[in-house]
């Protein structure tokens, strides 16, 4: 999987199987590629990929991010995603915000799949960036997902400041104690173990696992 970093197996990608001429996603050698993402590892990603496969993804072609926001672009499932996806294809996402959360990075996905001929299907809506009017609704679409976003980080910051006051507040605990993470980097290192079975092991999700590899890596480094 292409992670900043991280040479591990695909994260939030469905088991890989054969792709069949028989399938909605394979019609005309062209193929639809299903992405989902949540914010949170507690939210469920069962709605997204359920709606995916009804938009015609198949099952195999779809790629789940869990616990990353759409703010962050480095997202390892995304990569992959858009990775996967050949001239004519069509790159599929319920909502805009499960995408992007910014408009830069809105612009900066769309003009790279327009760039490489492929097509942005928006809960069963096909964009074409070329297109003035389809141009001017992914705009502000992605403003207001920027919009939303912001309102989200704001009411968040108004939140952690009222339990603050009213001494509520403990901060976030680690999913991982430390010798937890050791014992996770030593397994990491010898080699034996995908991410999915750390992941299983230590009872965590596999965004956490590359978090912490990225975490011991950067440490080593400085």
């Amino acid at each position: 999987m292409p992670g900043e970093g991280v040479p591990l197996d695909p994260p939030g990608q469905l088991p890989v199987r054969p792709a069949c001429t028989d399938t909605p996603s394979a019609q005309d050698g062209h193929m639809k590629i299903g992405y989902a993402r949540c914010s949170t590892e507690k939210q469920d990603l069962t709605a997204q990929t359920d709606q995916l496969q009804a938009l015609g993804v198949g099952v195999d072609r779809i790629y789940t991010d869990h616990g990353l926001t759409g703010t962050n672009r480095e997202r390892p499932a995304l990569k992959e995603a858009m990775s996967a996806c050949r001239a004519g294809d069509e790159f599929v996402v319920t909502k805009l915000d499960r995408l992007a959360r910014s408009l830069p990075d809105a612009r900066d996905i769309v003009d790279e799949l327009t760039g490489r001929s492929i097509k942005l299907n928006i809960g069963g809506s096909v964009h074409d960036p070329k297109d003035p009017i389809s141009k001017l609704l992914l705009n502000v679409l992605s403003m207001v997902a920027e919009f939303e976003s912001d309102l989200i980080r704001l009411r968040t910051i108004e939140g952690m400041k009222v339990a603050k006051a009213k001494g509520r507040l403990k901060g976030k605990q680690p999913k991982l104690t430390a010798n937890q993470e050791t014992h996770l980097m030593e397994l990491y290192e010898a080699g034996e173990h995908t991410s999915a079975e750390l992941a299983e092991l230590f009872n965590v999700a596999r965004s956490t696992i590359y978090r912490t590899i990225e975490r011991s890596k950067k440490k080593k480094v400085a």
